[in-house]
């Protein structure tokens, strides 16, 4: 058959696998208008039809609605704007199933209640906007207003999570626990009392020699220590507890003695909390950083072997 040959319904059928019925639905929305009829008043039409079947039955498996579709074969639209469109749209509605799949994920996972799981649909719904003020309140009860005070402005981006425009299914989660965890007063509590330490040793330390905290001191310590099996209660330990409380006294120019010992203890317990690690550890899946190393193993070691090196009438202090 040339170009100028008119087809029925059926030929088109067979031609393009769509039913006559489906044809003749498109035809009636003038979608794939007939180009003439037969003496019967049957519908013939060009062999242009084929082509526009094949766009309509694409773009509909695509999703794109009928009033849409005829505006792309009558041209009065093009193509590539109709799928920037639908793409868009899509990624929409993928981001949407996301969030609804996370939900359900944490809910089958830590067996919530109906509560619960209200508020863990609402968290993954928020805004970019508003997650940036749900976690900025939480940062500003940690850490004070921004500006207030410019050593923590570093800390404070390092601890913000950033959800990317199109998230996988665990940091959608990750992100729904972590602001869970945000809004958790104890927590705030003690984020805030950690801030408050760490400026009492950066206005207490030496600038010229204060570069770490106390926190880096005991890691680089503690971590040969404890990669080698050092048994904290062990003698073997009393040369590393002296070697940073050494340090500790005289970065922080005060003596070492028992009550230096004893604020180094609190500093470690407040740091070692385990909602600290876990928020750093949702913090990475969010914002798709390699997992932090845990430093709950350095602070456990050096916590005992603190204990066990204190001599007797110190140890009702240490306890």
């Amino acid at each position: 058959m040339d170009g100028d040959t008119l087809h029925s319904i059926g030929d088109l059928a067979r031609r393009t696998g769509l039913t006559v019925k489906a044809i003749r639905f498109y035809s009636d929305r003038g979608i794939v208008p007939p180009t003439d009829r037969s003496p019967a008043g049957y519908r013939l039409y060009g062999i242009d039809a084929v082509a526009r079947l094949d766009l309509v039955r694409t773009l509909r498996e695509l999703g794109v609605d009928l009033p849409t579709i005829r505006r792309v074969v009558d041209r009065e639209v093009s193509l590539p704007e109709v799928a920037a469109a639908h793409a868009e749209a899509l990624a929409v509605q993928i981001r949407t199933l996301r969030l609804r799949r996370a939900v359900l994920t944490a809910v089958a996972r830590r067996g919530s209640t109906p509560e619960e799981m209200d508020l863990m649909h609402k968290l993954a719904k928020l805004s970019e906007d508003e997650r940036r003020r749900l976690i900025g309140d939480f940062l500003d009860t940690a850490f004070g207003d921004p500006g207030a005070d410019a050593g923590f402005e570093g800390i404070r981006r390092s601890m913000t999570p950033e959800l990317p425009d199109n998230p996988e299914a665990e940091q959608v989660e990750a992100w729904v626990e972590l602001a869970e965890l945000s809004q958790d007063p104890d927590f705030r509590a003690v984020m805030r009392r950690t801030a408050e330490q760490h400026a009492a040793e950066r206005a207490q330390g030496d600038p010229t020699t204060l570069r770490r905290d106390s926190a880096a001191m005991v890691r680089d310590h503690v971590g040969p220590a404890l990669a080698a099996g050092v048994d904290p209660a062990s003698p073997q330990a009393g040369p590393i507890v002296a070697a940073v409380t050494a340090q500790y006294a005289h970065v922080f120019g005060c003596p070492d003695d028992a009550g230096l010992r004893h604020r180094l203890l609190a500093r470690l317990e407040t740091a070692n909390d385990p909602r600290r690690d876990q928020y750093l550890q949702l913090l990475a899946v969010v914002n798709g950083w390699p997992a932090p190393e845990s430093l709950a193993p350095v602070f456990d070691w050096f916590v005992q072997a603190l204990r066990a090196q204190a001599p007797a009438r110190e140890a009702v202090r240490l306890s």
